[in-house]
């Protein structure tokens, strides 16, 4: 019987992170790719990225394609940036098993086709290397809710999938503790941390680090409430995935792996559970 496989929340950064391989989080994201393919070995993976947000009210959409092309939703970048290639599968049957399991815990969902965005595919291009790294397992990628704000409602959305953890699934969420993308065009990506940019990424870790229980999934409520998080989080959508994060780990424990303030950034990776010796 398969070891219940962790969960990770990644900060993806923009689509420059796959080619920026002196960035710090470069090898980071290296690293955790190794750890998956090496170590945790799932069999499929279930992924949440901060640029998919369900169209309909109260209701999670789910890619049932098989083929899953690259959506390029970005401006302004070279012309090479939108011919990348990242090698992916679907898998019609594990988005059937996750809506089944979705409406089993009254979770209102519906079928979606569609690419994966760049919240998946260019952290997945650095962890996952087509040459060197392969991921060759089925990708399932699960919206958010519309409503970003509703942080309780996503701790309830990874609790819903938790027990795929147990069938070898691997649940990876994908965002950034800080992300406030106008502070860094107005700093042109340079410079000291924004104070915002170390506090809330602190508070996230010690909310994210708490014990597994009630307690944990209140402080990570909380967070959104603090006088400096829509500083760190103009909008939520890059934060709430790590929400998820937290209600698919269930009663395992958070763990910082590694984190960079960066200008407006903050680039914290976490994992959720063990990885089994």
């Amino acid at each position: 019987m398969a070891k219940r496989t962790p969960v990770y929340f990644v900060s993806h950064g923009g689509p420059n992170t796959m080619y920026d391989t002196k960035h710090p989080v470069y090898p980071k994201l290296q690293a955790i790719g190794k750890e998956i393919t090496e170590q945790v070995k799932p069999s499929a993976v279930v992924v949440f990225s901060a640029h998919w947000q369900a169209e309909r009210p109260n209701t999670i959409e789910v890619n049932v394609s098989e083929n899953e092309p690259l959506l390029y939703d970005f401006y302004g970048f070279p012309r090479h940036y939108y011919s990348e290639k990242f090698p992916n599968r679907g898998s019609p049957e594990l988005a059937k098993k996750v809506m089944n399991t979705l409406r089993e815990n009254g979770i209102k969902t519906e079928t979606a086709e569609r690419g994966l965005d760049h919240g998946v595919f260019v952290p997945f291009k650095v962890m996952f290397d087509p040459k060197d790294n392969p991921l060759t397992v089925p990708i399932v990628q699960v919206s958010l809710f519309d409503d970003d704000t509703d942080a309780e409602a996503h701790i309830k959305l990874g609790r819903a999938l938790q027990k795929l953890r147990e069938e070898n699934i691997l649940i990876v969420a994908s965002g950034m503790s800080v992300h406030n993308l106008r502070d860094f065009m107005m700093l042109r990506g340079g410079g000291m941390p924004m104070p915002y940019a170390r506090s809330f990424d602190e508070a996230l870790k010690v909310a994210a680090e708490t014990k597994p229980g009630d307690h944990r999934d209140e402080v990570m409520v909380e967070v959104l409430k603090r006088r400096d998080a829509r500083q760190a989080h103009p909008t939520f959508e890059h934060l709430i995935p790590i929400h998820i994060a937290v209600g698919a780990s269930g009663e395992d424990q958070g763990k910082q792996l590694w984190t960079l303030a960066e200008a407006s950034m903050a680039w914290a990776q976490y994992r959720f559970g063990d990885v089994a010796a």
